[in-house]
């Protein structure tokens, strides 16, 4: 059986509004995604200090897992109006541990997979397909809100 889902272009759109002196510094940034093709969004809530395993990538699908190379974009965003989470990137070989304090947000999309150095050598670059879980803890009672889109 074919699908008959169409994929589509996301667009992620981030406006930044503040005026200093009267002058307006803000900014918006669009962000376009191509052939979308599928999406999962939901509300995790998280008991109080306990950790949450709340997306993990391989490279085969399974309950709770998504290929890895078909991730494009997520965003998980603290809805809570008091209380921080920690994110917890785990990868292979490490983790890394990012605070999310009331109403941020966390967003990777699809990256290159190296940077130039000043010295000519290759440095690898962190991108969405060196990570295999993120998980979260909060010392409080919060909800996440998870989003996701693959192709």
């Amino acid at each position: 059986m074919a699908s008959t889902i169409v994929a589509a272009d996301l667009t992620v759109t981030i406006i930044e509004s503040i005026t200093l002196n009267d002058s307006n510094m803000g900014a918006t940034n669009v962000l376009t995604v191509a052939s979308v093709n599928e999406v999962n969004q939901r509300i995790v809530s998280l008991d109080a200090s306990s950790v949450r395993t709340l997306f993990e990538f391989a490279p085969f699908i399974g309950a709770g897992t998504y290929i890895r190379a078909n991730v494009k974009y997520l965003r998980i965003t603290n809805k809570d109006d008091t209380n921080a989470v920690s994110l917890n990137l785990e990868s292979g070989s490490s983790n890394c541990w990012i605070t999310l304090t009331a109403g941020e947000s966390f967003m990777l999309s699809a990256a290159s997979a190296a940077i130039e150095a000043d010295d000519d050598t290759t440095i690898a670059a962190p991108t969405l397909q060196d990570i295999s879980t993120i998980s979260a803890y909060s010392t409080s009672a919060i909800d996440l809100d998870c989003y996701i889109a693959l192709t």
